[in-house]
């Protein structure tokens, strides 16, 4: 029975960490693709520099995205994308928001189960 855990944890670990990396890796390509729409969407909700944000935003997704999915340096991207998540959820899916859009408490719900994984990776990973 130790031997099956073992080998989940072997197989399971590497493939959770690689299947978030993608995640952020493309929403960085996303954005990045799509300059003029993420920088609209970053002013829209009243903050300044929009275009600078949004290219620093890809830039950051990208790189941590493809450190998690190389594990170089896996847990301080780990970390640095919880926090990423955790400001972006307040700043972009508020629950102040949820009554006028319904779709943003699906969002921000979305955003906190992939923060919850991003604690997890950030606790276990090795440095």
């Amino acid at each position: 029975m130790m031997n099956a855990i073992y080998s989940y944890e072997r197989y399971f670990a590497p493939a959770g960490r690689i299947l978030v990396g993608v995640f952020f890796l493309l929403a960085g390509v996303g954005k990045v693709m799509g300059i003029a729409g993420t920088a609209a969407y970053i002013t829209s909700v009243g903050l300044p520099a929009g275009t600078a944000l949004a290219w620093l935003a890809g830039i950051f997704l990208i790189a941590t995205g493809a450190s998690l999915i190389t594990g170089f340096k896996a847990k301080d991207s780990a970390c640095l994308l919880a926090v990423y998540t955790l400001l972006v959820s307040f700043l972009f899916h508020a629950p102040n928001t949820w009554d006028a859009d319904p779709s943003q408490q699906m969002a921000f719900m979305k955003n906190m189960a992939i923060l919850g994984g991003l604690l997890v990776m950030t606790a276990h990973l090795k440095r």
